[in-house]
């Protein structure tokens, strides 16, 4: 790695940047975190670095086989200005275990993984957006950085936190979405990787992606690749109907990322006394739904406007949340940022 580690201690409070327009996109920040290990061992010795660039070889293992995976998280500041609050880094770090026993990858331990969170989130606290202006992403990353010629699992790796304040994911912001129905491209196959946070997964999404973008759509919604007729998810994001107050996603099956939102708005909404469902979800369901939203780290809640599929729009809501995904996202936000009681036991909180 490029930069020397340094101490935190000399930064101001709050940076001054324009906290209404920040979007969603990269902002160098301060600080990351760095720990690395080789095949076989364990991570050890991690420590907060300047951010910049990092020196890999050209032959590694993440830039010839694409042997990494990432996270995305969110650290929310409380409106006392002081506290700030992590979601459920466990589930994430779980996650990311799960990912890269699936890669050939050693991983980080739970602990090892929110112990890095919290020193990159600390390390850059003057990047938290103040209450109610945005949130600081979270990405780790775990990648083979070793060089390796022939296929096989890199003998080197990295695990990297960096941080960026950023907005809203979609330009509508909370205003609703509009998805087209793709069913000639398809995210994940049976027995292939769909499951886990793998970079991969996301260059192959690209090209549809900026397809019904150039077409004016917000983005895709990919279908099983068997039968072409069951929602799996879109781009980078969970799918959720809603049907005479019944919820139903998509269960998870291996071609579908399980979404820590996801989960979290599965067990809010049975909170709140609604019934959900975790099955195979048809198009034809899609189009009949009362309200349709998705659910992911960068949007947390987003409704949907519209659906095409073959032609056909089918338009939800007016203009707005519908009923059951407004009171959903309004529990889970008022959690997430501190402004109810967490009786999930689901933040962490950094003073």
């Amino acid at each position: 790695m490029s930069n020397s580690s340094s101490s935190s201690k000399d930064v101001t409070e709050v940076a001054d940047i324009d906290w209404d327009n920040i979007g969603f996109g990269l902002k160098p920040t301060d600080y990351m975190y760095v720990m690395k290990c080789n095949l076989g061992g364990e991570f050890s010795n991690g420590e907060l670095q300047r951010f910049g660039n990092i020196e890999v070889s050209p032959s590694a293992g993440v830039l010839n086989y694409g042997q990494g995976l990432f996270e995305g998280m969110k650290a929310y500041r409380k409106q006392d200005g002081e506290n700030i609050l992590l979601f459920r880094p466990e589930e994430n770090a779980t996650r990311m275990r799960s990912g890269a026993e699936r890669m050939c990858m050693p991983a980080p331990t739970i602990d090892q993984f929110i112990e890095a969170v919290k020193a990159t989130v600390l390390a850059n606290k003057r990047w938290v957006p103040p209450a109610g202006k945005g949130s600081l992403y979270i990405r780790p990353l775990l990648m083979g950085t070793g060089a390796v010629l022939g296929l096989a699992p890199a003998p080197e790796y990295t695990f990297l936190v960096y941080v960026s304040p950023v907005g809203n994911y979609f330009k509508e912001g909370v205003s609703p979405i509009n998805l087209i129905v793709e069913s000639e491209f398809h995210r994940a196959t049976p027995g292939g990787t769909g499951g886990v946070k793998t970079i991969g997964n996301y260059a192959a999404v690209l090209k549809a992606q900026a397809v019904a973008k150039a077409k004016g759509y917000s983005d895709v919604l990919y279908l099983d690749c068997i039968y072409k007729r069951y929602l799996e998810e879109v781009s980078s994001c969970n799918i959720f109907i809603v049907k005479d107050n019944v919820v139903s996603t998509p269960e998870i099956r291996g071609t579908i990322l399980p979404g820590i939102t996801r989960k979290s708005i599965v067990d809010v909404a049975r909170s709140q006394g609604l019934k959900v469902e975790e099955r195979n979800v048809t198009v034809d369901e899609l189009l009949e739904a009362d309200e349709v939203f998705c659910t992911g780290t960068a949007v947390v809640v987003s409704p949907v406007g519209s659906i095409t599929y073959k032609g056909k729009r089918v338009s939800y809501g007016e203009g707005s949340f519908g009923p059951v995904s407004e009171k959903l996202y309004t529990v889970l936000t008022s959690l997430q940022m501190g402004l109810s009681e967490d009786t999930m036991k689901w933040t962490v909180n950094l003073s």
